[in-house]
């Protein structure tokens, strides 16, 4: 039984049902049903048109359930409506299923379980485990979820950037349990990307592939965080790299910059670098500051400020960091690398000591702890 292909085919079969005008949560249901038949019959009768049979199949246990409720009369119309056994559509109802997902009037956490459910074909438990919460937590956020789109019908474009930014959460979730979410945000932005023709959607594409590149070499053997001034950039997948690289290049060229093509744009230099001492941050910075344009994020600006500190020396950064609020998520871990690289080794540990309990999780905190510890160290053996 080939999982990745049903997988591949759910979201196409679901958007199907939707257009033909079943209501987004009963087609899930009925969409469910014909994956689980089609778990029980192909491996012995494998269909010649995979695709086209969970249609047919979905679409009968759509109308089957139709047909148990109190609207007859309108069900009735469907059965008589129900198209002609033809060629399955390609990627356009599939792209209309990532617009449904992402529809602002979801939270972003259920716009990703939804993403994940009907248009990577995961199951309720895998994405549960995925975001470490019980089976039936996920399951009522999924059904919430389902019941919020219910109404929507596929009349209005949907908005590109929403859909971006869901994808971008799951990738930065990682890997836990048996579902690699970064590798599936991956194959989920590659799927977009074929369908629709977009700069944005080419440089959150590129910018995955740049990062997913040096997954490798992010953690040590026991789990402990790697700089990326660490790395062995010798186990970084250069096959990742070339190709986000052209996408990258070929975004870029449509001169039509936006802030995933920039954040491409600075993962594409460090990668360039040999060493982490060759990395070009001038460049760095002026991505920095393009990205800051687009975005006037905060939290740009203090990546910013890390750039600047590399490439002008860092009380040219801790000026940069002055500017920003230090409530911001790791603004003292930035201050104590930037002090640390000035020399200021008590200032530094006593940061990243403080840094360690404001860590939002037990790896990153484990690090900054660490840090402290060695530069305590070091300034007692220098006494």
């Amino acid at each position: 039984m080939d999982e990745a292909l049903l997988r591949s085919l759910t979201p196409g079969v679901l958007a199907v049902l939707v257009r033909r005008g079943a209501d987004f949560a009963a087609a899930e249901d009925a969409v469910q049903d014909a994956m689980v038949e089609a778990v029980r019959v192909w491996p012995h009768d494998e269909p010649c048109d995979p695709k086209g049979w969970l249609i047919t199949v979905a679409w009968r246990r759509f109308l089957d359930a139709t047909r148990a409720d109190s609207a007859r009369r309108r069900r009735e119309e469907l059965v008589d409506e129900e198209p002609a056994p033809g060629p399955a559509p390609g990627l356009d109802d599939t792209l209309q299923l990532y617009f449904l997902c992402a529809h602002p009037s979801l939270t972003p956490s259920s716009a990703v379980a939804l993403t994940l459910r009907a248009v990577g074909g995961l199951t309720t438990r895998q994405i549960a485990q995925a975001y470490m919460v019980p089976e039936a937590t996920m399951a009522q956020r999924i059904s919430r979820a389902k019941r919020t789109v219910s109404g929507v019908r596929f009349d209005q474009p949907g908005d590109v950037a929403t859909v971006l930014r869901v994808l971008y959460l799951v990738f930065n979730e990682g890997y836990s349990g048996d579902v690699d979410l970064a590798a599936e945000a991956v194959r989920l932005t590659r799927r977009l990307a074929a369908a629709i023709d977009h700069p944005e959607v080419a440089g959150l594409l590129a910018l995955m592939l740049l990062h997913h590149a040096r997954r490798a070499t992010r953690t040590d053997p026991d789990g402990g965080l790697v700089p990326l001034s660490e790395q062995d950039r010798g186990r970084w997948d250069t096959g990742a790299i070339a190709e986000g690289v052209r996408i990258l290049q070929t975004a870029l060229s449509r001169d039509r910059l936006g802030e995933f093509q920039a954040q491409a744009a600075i993962a594409a230099l460090h990668a360039d670098a040999a060493t982490a001492e060759e990395t070009d941050w001038v460049q760095i910075v002026e991505w920095y500051d393009e990205l800051v344009a687009l975005t006037d994020s905060p939290v740009v600006r203090l990546n910013r400020a890390v750039a600047v500190g590399e490439a002008d020396g860092p009380r040219a950064g801790l000026k940069e960091l002055a500017a920003l609020h230090d409530t911001l998520p790791r603004h003292t871990a930035v201050a104590a690398y930037l002090h640390e690289r000035d020399g200021d080794l008590a200032t530094a540990a006593r940061l990243y000591a403080e840094a360690a309990h404001k860590a939002p999780n037990l790896a990153e905190r484990d690090y900054l702890t660490r840090r402290a510890a060695r530069l305590n160290s070091t300034r007692n053996a220098g006494r």
